[in-house]
């Protein structure tokens, strides 16, 4: 036995069953649900608390060129970033639950949701640009959009440790 199969048995790579794989999808989900629309939470906490209006002014800055960014690049490359993500997750759809490649799986059960997430987030953020929102109200559209981000992410580590469960009881009864 050589060092090489020595680690890889100490070490399971198989992704379900590997440590790094669920520290990465809770670290994933838990970004995505601080960074709405690339705007930390924490400063839309600090504007609704409306102490100062310096922090509603930042907020309002910061989703402001946010969502323009967001949108440009829609506008500008979205038909094409659209194709790749489609023909990526296709086949990684294709090459996990067709040919069974556990890795393929991993990084689908991954990658779906947070495209879900991306759309939404596209969708929220030509909400606020085209009703101007300001104020309270952009931070209510901003606390609908971390929760439907929060609820994805909830639906997706779900999913994501039943498909795992499954994976690592199937692969140790049958392997």
């Amino acid at each position: 036995m050589t060092w090489y199969s020595t680690i890889f048995e100490l070490i399971d790579m198989r992704s379900f069953s590997n440590l790094w794989y669920w520290i990465a999808l809770a670290v994933t989900w838990s970004s995505a649900s601080h960074w709405v629309l690339g705007v930390p939470w924490d400063m839309a906490m600090r504007a609704r608390r409306g102490k100062s209006a310096q922090a509603v002014t930042d907020f309002e800055d910061m989703v402001r060129i946010n969502t323009n960014r967001l949108l440009y690049v829609a506008r500008e490359s979205g038909l094409v970033l659209a194709g790749i993500v489609a023909f990526v997750l296709t086949s990684l759809a294709l090459l996990g639950f067709v040919y069974r490649n556990e890795f393929s799986q991993a990084l689908f059960l991954l990658g779906f949701p947070l495209t879900l997430v991306g759309g939404l987030s596209l969708h929220t953020a030509q909400v606020i640009q085209d009703r101007a929102l300001g104020g309270r109200d952009l931070i209510r559209r901003m606390q609908v959009q971390r929760l439907a981000t929060q609820i994805i992410g909830m639906l997706s580590i779900f999913v994501t440790v039943l498909w795992g469960m499954y994976q690592n009881i199937t692969s140790h009864v049958l392997g």
